[in-house]
């Protein structure tokens, strides 16, 4: 299956293996990221509805 690369075996599968290391390490941080970025929005729309609501009773006193 795999295909015979000589003496260039190492350097062609440590180059593979970096590679797939990068781009694990990317998608874990654009998942943790994602995360993140949605809890801040999650708070800072709460905290929006929040100041709605003291404005809406404040507006009927």
């Amino acid at each position: 299956m795999m295909p015979d690369l000589g003496a260039y075996a190492i350097p062609v599968l440590a180059a593979y293996g970096v590679t797939l290391a990068l781009l694990g390490g990317l998608v874990a941080t654009s998942l943790t990221r994602a995360a993140r970025v949605r809890r801040a929005l999650a708070e800072a729309e709460a905290a929006r509805a929040g100041m709605g609501a003291q404005a809406g009773r404040n507006d009927a006193a």
